[in-house]
């Protein structure tokens, strides 16, 4: 997830397991060691744009890793600290920050590396948006008054109030999928693998996509905390098979596809949107759409040289509005032609 939510879970967790004293330590301790994960973003090459892709939430993400991150967390403590406070006494808050970073990682839609080095399976549980206000200002909000009021309970309240979030977006991801299940066989579909993960910003509107008979196609479903769920008829594209593309390609070209496949969970199209980009269908910022947020660059792809990987950010006027139409439930007219 975000960075201030990394920080304001790890925050929760070690002020949930400190003393009123060491409350003030355990925020920015805490904070610091919730963060800190994500230092594998520094693993890069100007000359493999795809390297980040292998190591991001990769093993300083993972559950065995917690120990070692938690000691050099508590060491880069105690260096700001200017020696304040020793290694020894920071282990413990920065441990339980550093905890928490894989776990939330875990509980969103782009995968974490859990359980290397024992296993390279990306855990996603698609139970929470990589950005969730809802989720992280109450935490943040949280941690603030703990600290201002040398409360501990304030601060293992927070905490609660994070769990409780991610295990209401595990409902709000089954009750989707329900729905979604319902939609296949209406169609007479049967789906060789389907998904649904949230939107951004929410776990009311999901995007639910699902693989028939060589096609991808998408639709987005709304599960309003109260009330029935509904949904929105989506697009869908030709399925991009690697063994159709990979012949022909020189060794370096075929081994960058295999890894953005392999990222992308074998979720890959030819872009309608950016001609030459192979790009990873399983994202789009308006959830029923076909307008993915990256791929990599094979149309452009140079002699002996790795594909250059891009991000599609922007989002147009008209998909915002339709973001937030189908966020609110707005049923009055075709979302499919609307766009």
């Amino acid at each position: 997830m975000d960075p201030l939510s990394q920080a304001a879970i790890g925050a929760a967790a070690a002020q949930a397991g400190a003393t009123k004293k060491s409350l003030a330590t355990g925020l920015w301790v805490g904070a610091l060691g919730g963060m800190m994960p994500d230092i594998d973003v520094l693993i890069r090459s100007a000359s493999d744009p795809l390297l980040f892709l292998d190591y991001h939430r990769h093993f300083t993400h993972s559950l065995a890793f917690i120990p070692f991150g938690g000691a050099f967390a508590a060491g880069v403590a105690s260096l700001l600290s200017r020696g304040k406070h020793r290694m020894a006494e920071l282990w413990w808050p920065a441990t339980l920050g550093w905890a928490t970073h894989g776990l939330l990682d875990s509980c969103t839609s782009y995968g974490t590396f859990l359980f290397w080095p024992f296993s390279d399976e990306r855990v996603a549980w698609h139970n929470v948006a990589i950005i969730d206000p809802l989720f992280t200002l109450p935490l943040v909000a949280g941690v603030l008054l703990a600290w201002r009021r040398r409360n501990r309970l304030l601060g293992q309240v927070t905490l609660l109030w994070g769990v409780f979030y991610l295990c209401l977006g595990l409902v709000q991801r089954d009750r989707a999928s329900e729905h979604h299940e319902r939609l296949m066989a209406e169609r007479g579909h049967t789906p060789v693998r389907a998904e649904v993960k949230p939107s951004i910003g929410n776990n009311i509107l999901f995007r639910a996509f699902y693989e028939h008979e060589g096609l991808y196609i998408t639709d987005a479903i709304r599960v309003p905390w109260f009330g029935p769920a509904s949904d929105y008829e989506g697009e869908r594209i030709q399925a991009l098979k690697l063994e159709e593309v990979l012949p022909g390609l020189e060794p370096i070209h075929a081994q960058d596809l295999k890894r953005f496949a392999r990222f992308s969970n074998d979720f890959l199209i030819a872009d309608p949107r950016h001609p030459g980009f192979v790009s990873d269908f399983r994202y789009a910022a308006v959830p029923n759409t076909i307008a993915p947020l990256w791929g990599v660059d094979l149309g452009g792809a140079q002699e002996g040289k790795h594909l250059n990987f891009d991000r599609f950010n922007r989002v147009s006027k008209e998909g915002r509005a339709e973001f937030l139409r189908q966020l609110s439930g707005d049923q009055t007219h075709d979302p499919v032609n609307s766009r």
